[in-house]
């Protein structure tokens, strides 16, 4: 057992949320990608912390886990409870004798557990969703109005930019930075790549096994590397389970295990009755772009000479960018994608807001934009009416500026400026 520490801490999209449920909830869950920060956020607001992922303190908890949390300071920190999951037996007892507010944190990498018959938290313990660092986390302020609810109030009308503008080189290096706190703020460009292989390596080996032991981790390592080069795309799932050499149940199980260690979104397609002939498939993203180009072996001389790499990673640096700031939203928003049959039709992200209002986003790798590049949003805006909430090519030039009604040109850096 340890206390938190008082090592400097950068502010995350999600501090006021989980400030704000402890005040009110007894226990709550943060649930991200392994390394993504979320025992350093749960140290800012904990008294006690109990490190499950140490055998002597999971040892000790597993012997009797209604006593190793019994008289603590609270609130508790549980790290990776997944290793020791009766603890959350103990939780729940623990609740329902007293139900105050501000008494457990957990943290975890794993999504299986939560999704057993056996799960015991439901109605007692409120998951709170954490990604990597986002833009904003890195190069702005984490609590200003997220981009989202900027857009959803006001169009382009409330988005800043940075005095000192990227360009599209500088994009793809922060791309290629990565999300995960350790390679983004502290190491080096070679040491970073070094410490994203070796994340995806333990990720195959080790995490894997926590979800669904028995997985080659050298076929499941090859389909990581598949969707990395897919990330971002809309892919019928047989050529991803050929190009991979495996068979659809085995990739169809493997896209399950990325998703529960929270490194795959399949992000929906967007349905709605008023618009026929859509596409169902999912868009695939891996979650850090960093850890998508790490694993095929893409450094940054080598994405600027692939012009569809470059608008791949551009691409998911933004879902990133939108996923990390969906919790601090006030209303309930979700990401999907559009594309109709053909391509004839095709939108890279939908946010869609509370009433099925929607914000829609294209990626563009470059620096000029021109009306002919939103006439897909502008096709939607008249398919939608006054559902939809405004358009916006995300570009890497440096102005904003209108392009039709409810239509805007906006460089990339609006997200976190």
């Amino acid at each position: 057992m340890s206390t938190s520490t008082t090592t400097p801490y950068r502010p995350r999209i999600i501090d006021p949320v989980l400030a704000e449920l402890l005040g009110e909830l007894p226990a709550i869950s943060i649930l991200g990608p392994r390394a993504s920060g979320k025992t350093t956020t749960a140290l800012t607001a904990a008294r006690t912390v109990l490190r499950l992922d140490k055998p002597a303190e999971a040892a000790a908890v597993a012997a009797d886990p209604d006593a190793a949390i019994r008289s603590l300071p609270e609130p508790i920190l549980l790290d990776e409870w997944q290793q020791t999951p009766t603890v959350l037996g103990a939780v729940k007892r623990a609740v329902d004798a007293e139900p105050r507010p501000g008494r457990f944190i957990l943290t975890g990498s794993v999504r299986a557990a939560l999704d057993t018959e056996a799960w015991p938290g439901t109605g007692r313990i409120v998951h709170l969703a954490m990604s990597a660092l986002s833009l904003r986390e890195r190069l702005g302020d984490a609590h200003a109005p997220t981009f989202i609810e900027r857009v959803a109030r006001s169009g382009a009308d409330e988005l800043g930019l940075p005095s000192q503008l990227p360009d599209l080189r500088d994009y793809v290096a922060l791309a290629l930075a990565s999300g995960f706190p350790e390679p983004a703020l502290r190491l080096s460009p070679p040491a970073r790549t070094r410490w994203l292989r070796s994340y995806l390596e333990q990720m195959v080996t080790r995490d894997a096994r926590l979800v669904e032991g028995g997985r080659d981790p050298t076929r499941l390592r090859r389909y990581f590397e598949v969707l990395a080069l897919n990330t971002a795309g809309v892919c019928d799932a047989k050529t991803l389970y050929q190009s991979a050499g495996i068979a659809r149940m085995t990739a169809e199980a493997y896209e399950r295990l990325f998703a529960e260690l929270f490194v795959l979104d399949a992000v929906p397609a967007w349905y709605s009755n008023r618009l026929k002939r859509l596409v169902k498939m999912p868009k695939r993203y891996l979650v850090d772009p960093g850890l998508a180009a790490a694993a095929v072996g893409l450094d940054e001389a080598t994405v600027m000479r692939d012009h569809d790499q470059i608008g791949r990673l551009l691409d998911t640096l933004v879902a990133a960018e939108l996923r990390a700031e969906i919790p601090a939203c006030p209303t309930p928003v979700r990401l999907h994608h559009l594309r109709t049959e053909g391509g004839r039709q095709e939108v890279d992200l939908l946010v869609e807001l509370a009433g099925h209002r929607i914000i829609a986003i294209e990626v563009k790798a470059a620096a000029a934009v021109h009306v002919n590049d939103a006439r897909h949003l502008v096709w939607l805006r008249d398919e939608l009416g006054e559902r939809f909430v405004h358009g916006l090519v995300l570009h890497t030039g440096p102005r904003r500026f209108t392009l039709s009604d409810r239509v805007s040109a906006v460089p990339l850096a609006a997200l976190w400026a």
